[in-house]
């Protein structure tokens, strides 16, 4: 059976960051500890092995601040063997904040006057959403590890399992129980921490 892996990196790495104190994970090994998750799975339900046949990494980024990142996506991990990088600049929506205690709304900070409001990353939802169902479509695989705890890809997984592809969720401790739910399968990436850290 063919596997695909599909990586949501801020979704990943923001509670990666925070369980392992800003360690640094190892990226060329985390296709083959996913796999093995996944291979282990497989064999418990007597669904037989796997192939890997990429690892696909979506990630935002905000221009400037953020050029490094975006610098090491496209010019290491993107060169990397079996790995496919999709990046999109963040563009930030200006979202004024009410004070409750004065009343007073305001939309820029009063420490650096830099602009209030959340950063659009729908792109790179909708990015991996088009994947998982465009590469099914095209028998591109038949097991897909999703790393993510996003709820949003509730309605693509339960469309991809009614379509016999097994969807395996790779999430965190107490983190997307929804979406784990609804996966055929799931596991924990906190068990794989220690492995991933980069010596």
């Amino acid at each position: 059976m063919n596997l695909r892996i599909f990586v949501d990196y801020w979704n990943f790495q923001l509670t990666w960051n925070e369980r392992t104190g800003g360690a640094r994970c190892d990226w060329l090994q985390v296709p083959t500890a996913f796999t093995g998750a996944a291979t282990s799975l497989l064999a418990s339900a007597g669904l037989g092995s796997l192939t890997l046949q990429e690892t696909r990494v979506y990630a935002g980024y905000e221009a400037g601040r953020e050029a490094p990142l975006k610098n090491w996506l496209h010019n290491f991990l993107d060169r990397q063997p079996g790995f496919r990088v999709f990046t999109s600049e963040r563009h930030w929506r200006a979202h004024p904040v009410h004070c409750r205690a004065c009343g007073t709304l305001t939309d820029r900070c009063p420490s650096c006057n830099g602009d209030f409001g959340p950063a659009a990353e729908k792109t790179i939802d909708a990015r991996i959403v088009t994947d998982l169902i465009g590469l099914a479509w095209e028998g591109a695989y038949d097991v897909a590890v999703l790393v993510s705890s996003d709820k949003d890809f509730i309605p693509a997984v339960d469309y991809l399992q009614s379509k016999n592809i097994h969807v395996v969720n790779a999430t965190w401790h107490g983190r997307g129980n929804e979406l784990a739910k609804i996966c055929w399968a799931s596991f924990e990436l906190d068990g794989y921490t220690a492995a991933l850290i980069r010596a």
